[in-house]
């Protein structure tokens, strides 16, 4: 069974960041997912562009870039302009006024488009964006923080979301306290891909490799 692995590059020890993203690409990552947070979207501080173009100068891998910021159609062209051909921007709709014309600008700049969605969105409320999206990262924590307790009824909007993938073209990511459970339940109904942090890869006393080897042995 093929689903994509992602690692969430705002749980990497920054102590060595060119050796984290080696050693993730060596263990056969499939992206890096980088959190970028302005402090007033989301009660935090994460990722700074700096991390991200270096990230990108240094691997060759897709990167996710998930912009959890207040109004990113201001900024998006920061974070375009540094992107490559198969990179993606995540918008949060609630972020923006209008969410559309942000999308657009990802979709023009050459990088493909997405949304995430929080776990109190429903998505009714972003079906029209789901036309021009090819991504929804589906939050199953509120976003911020690392380390945070899966929130079960979000299983009944990936359902939703399930339903409507196919006619309407996008894929599905899991974010947010992804265990091997969520995985196995997840996957063969159709989740994409799965952004890993502090529950599955990083903080573990093993290679990311061999981290990343189970989890692609596991059993469906």
């Amino acid at each position: 069974m093929k689903f994509e692995l992602m690692a969430s590059m705002m749980c990497a020890n920054y102590g060595n960041l060119e050796k984290e993203v080696r050693d993730l690409e060596a263990g056969d990552i499939d992206s890096f997912h980088i959190d970028i947070m302005d402090g007033r979207y989301v009660p935090n501080f994460a990722m700074s562009l700096n991390d991200m173009a270096y990230i990108a100068s240094a691997t060759k891998k897709p990167l996710d870039v998930h912009l959890m910021v207040e109004h990113p159609n201001h900024t998006v062209k920061l974070f375009t302009e540094r992107l490559r051909e198969g990179d993606t921007i995540y918008i949060h709709p609630e972020a923006e006024y209008h969410p559309s014309t942000t999308l657009q600008k990802i979709i023009d700049a050459g990088i493909i488009p997405g949304i995430a969605i929080n776990p109190g969105t429903s998505v009714e409320t972003v079906m029209e964006m789901l036309r021009i999206v090819k991504k929804v990262l589906v939050m199953t924590v509120n976003p911020g923080n690392a380390g945070q307790m899966y929130m079960p009824y979000v299983g009944k909007k990936i359902t939703k979301l399930l339903a409507l993938k196919e006619d309407m073209n996008f894929q599905i990511y899991w974010d947010g306290a992804c265990s091997a459970e969520k995985i196995v339940e997840y996957a063969p109904k159709g989740v994409d891909g799965f952004v890993l942090g502090t529950t599955l890869l990083f903080g573990k006393q093993k290679p990311y490799g061999e981290t990343l080897a189970d989890i692609r042995k596991l059993k469906f």
